[in-house]
């Protein structure tokens, strides 16, 4: 075998599923013999077969992938707990395996997943679903293009209805739980007891509640926001890009007079120019 037919079988051999005691499968998935594979491109020595040695790689990539994943979604872990969270994990790779030179993008199909595979936490699907799309903006957010930001003074100078756009970085969720408040409170418990995550038990879960939250990046931090439904319908014309009038327009500000409405979208821009949210980049 030559250099690239030996890197190929390597990387065959490691990707592999284990089996459900955490030990190497004498064949692939595909009935391709690892046993053979193991002896084709490597030697053995004095202490280990061919296949053991394999076997060091093979549990090294999956523990590496199963310890990212639950680097990226703890608050995932916690919900879920971690004998639930590794076979979701495990299922969700062996469909969904990595393309990427990079461990940042592991996660990046597993809310598209997650909501074709009910069966992996049916009793808390729809809280453990909120809980991947908060953690996988937390992931997008903290290394997305930060353009340079609308101040208030260029607000000021934009005229009566400028066209705004908002920042790369910034994600908007419409969640059915308040998921972001449960992520804070644990780890803050993570941070006092310095102890990994354990599964919620279902007194200490939230309650089904609409949740508008914008999750956003300031000095190299990530941090969520709480929104209200009015600023939330906003801030989704300003991510394409739109005139201010626009976003007024296309808003259900229900039963408020012109006057509070005014004064609310003067609120919400100091804010959101404070927080450089709007971009120059249009």
């Amino acid at each position: 075998m030559n250099l690239d037919q030996i890197q190929r079988a390597m990387f065959h051999a490691v990707r592999q599923p284990l089996t459900p005691g955490d030990d190497m499968r004498k064949t692939a998935v595909d009935g391709t013999s690892l046993l053979k594979t193991a002896e084709t491109i490597i030697k053995p020595n004095a202490r280990l077969t061919s296949f053991e040695r394999l076997e060091i790689y093979n549990r090294q990539y999956w523990f590496r992938l199963i310890s990212a994943m639950a680097d990226d979604f703890d608050g995932l872990r916690a919900v879920l707990g971690d004998k639930q969270f590794q076979k979701l994990v495990i299922a969700y790779l062996n469909d969904c395996p990595s393309t990427s030179f990079t461990l940042r993008n592991l996660g990046s199909k597993l809310e598209a997943w997650l909501e074709t595979h009910r069966e992996y936490e049916a009793e808390r699907f729809d809280l453990a679903l909120d809980m991947v799309k908060l953690e996988w903006a937390e992931v997008e957010v903290f290394d997305s293009e930060a353009q340079q930001a609308v101040t208030g003074e260029d607000l000021a100078r934009m005229g009566e209805d400028p066209f705004l756009k908002l920042q790369p970085y910034i994600r908007l969720l419409e969640l059915t739980h308040p998921v972001h408040d449960l992520l804070l409170k644990l780890r803050e418990r993570k941070r006092n007891d310095d102890a990994p995550m354990r599964k919620m038990p279902a007194r200490s879960l939230p309650k089904v509640q609409q949740a508008f939250v914008a999750v956003h990046r300031q000095d190299n931090s990530v941090y969520f926001k709480d929104l209200d439904a009015q600023a939330f319908a906003m801030l989704r014309q300003f991510q394409t890009g739109c005139t201010v009038s626009h976003a007024i327009e296309s808003t259900n500000w229900e039963e408020s007079g012109i006057d509070e409405i005014g004064a609310t979208v003067r609120e919400y821009f100091a804010n959101w120019a404070s927080l450089g949210w709007f971009s120059k980049g249009i």
